[in-house]
């Protein structure tokens, strides 16, 4: 596994941690101390033997992985499954970087994975924001377009899936596009206060005062999945043969609109939903302005985001997902545990 350890992959190493699984973890050098620190974690709240679990120092920008020779050819005959989560997620990212990590990053992966002779399945964290500026509905059938993008972190994980997808005749891949992603839907435990978390530390400001007028509006929708979902979604479907060769949109099939988002998160704060219902075009134009940022919280690159016509279609991830009896959650239903755990830890 790669992108340990980052709040995902954690979360899906606990998550498929059992005594006859040996995990190898390629993690940076400058994070094997925090590595080693979670994986602890893990073995207490598992019971999985601390020995089952093997930090690879390494890279995915560096030849080989930046693995040295005798610990790759281990690697390739140990190794049956690959999940690769590592990738630069950040919207701001500066374009040198997101290519060298996210694209070069994964061509090195996908080097690896083809020579590991027992691979039973690749598995690859790509996002639904490779559809970039597209408009309307976003097949999970569909990755190539033209339409340009918002930003160097969408593009080059549209690149990325593009290098992964041309394995898919040659080896049993499954693509993952997860959505936004918050945190746990049952204790709203997360790492980063970025997307909606804009919203909501807008909100906890002046509640009854910002309340009053909604920046979202009907028309666009703000798909958001807590991170539960997707590694329960990902630890089933990497054991499922039906998902072999299949790209899963592991977003909520019934999302809300941002004007909803809104009413949502300041109904759970005051009891009151919003009165004034500005243009969005109006709103839009205002959190561009060059002070803006520093009164709403809200970076201009996640301003895009709440204007997005775009919705995606989850056929593929409901019929596999529901043999598994897992389904999406819907927002209503956890954002008091989101603001709760935000009220507790103002700062991450």
């Amino acid at each position: 596994m790669t992108g340990f350890p980052g709040f995902i992959a954690k979360r899906l190493v606990a998550r498929l941690a059992k005594h006859d699984t040996q995990f190898f973890l390629l993690v940076q050098k400058n994070f094997i101390k925090k590595a080693m620190q979670y994986v602890e974690e893990i073995v207490q709240k598992t019971g999985t033997p601390l020995e089952n679990f093997a930090l690879v120092e390494g890279d995915i920008t560096e030849e080989n992985l930046g693995i040295s020779r005798d610990d790759l050819e281990i690697l390739r005959r140990e190794t049956t499954d690959v999940y690769h989560l590592a990738a630069v997620y950040d919207l701001a990212v500066k374009k040198d970087l997101a290519f060298r990590v996210n694209v070069e990053g994964t061509r090195k992966v996908n080097e690896f994975v083809k020579t590991v002779p027992n691979l039973h399945r690749y598995n690859y964290i790509s996002t639904c924001y490779v559809s970039g500026n597209r408009k309307g509905v976003i097949y999970e059938t569909e990755l190539e377009h033209d339409a340009g993008f918002r930003n160097f972190y969408e593009e080059t994980k549209y690149l990325a899936e593009r290098e992964v997808e041309q394995l898919k005749g040659e080896l049993p891949v499954t693509i993952f596009r997860p959505s936004v992603v918050v945190g746990d839907s049952q204790t709203g435990e997360t790492e980063k206060y970025d997307g909606i978390y804009y919203l909501i530390n807008y909100l906890k400001m002046f509640p009854r005062l910002f309340r009053l007028v909604n920046v979202g509006n009907k028309d666009v929708k703000l798909n958001l999945v807590p991170v539960d979902f997707v590694v329960e979604g990902i630890a089933a479907l990497a054991k499922d043969e039906k998902a072999i060769g299949q790209t899963i949109a592991l977003a909520d099939p019934n999302p809300l609109t941002t004007e909803e988002l809104f009413d949502a998160i300041a109904e759970e704060m005051t009891k009151k939903k919003s009165v004034i219902k500005p243009p969005p075009i109006l709103v839009e134009k205002t959190l561009m302005l060059p002070f803006s940022p520093a009164m709403s919280g809200l970076p201009h690159s996640g301003v895009p985001y709440f204007f997005v016509p775009q919705t995606y279609d989850t056929s593929t991830a409901n019929e596999l997902l529901a043999a598994h009896d897992i389904t999406c959650p819907n927002f209503k239903s956890y954002v008091k545990n989101l603001l709760e755990f935000v009220e507790k830890n103002p700062r991450l």
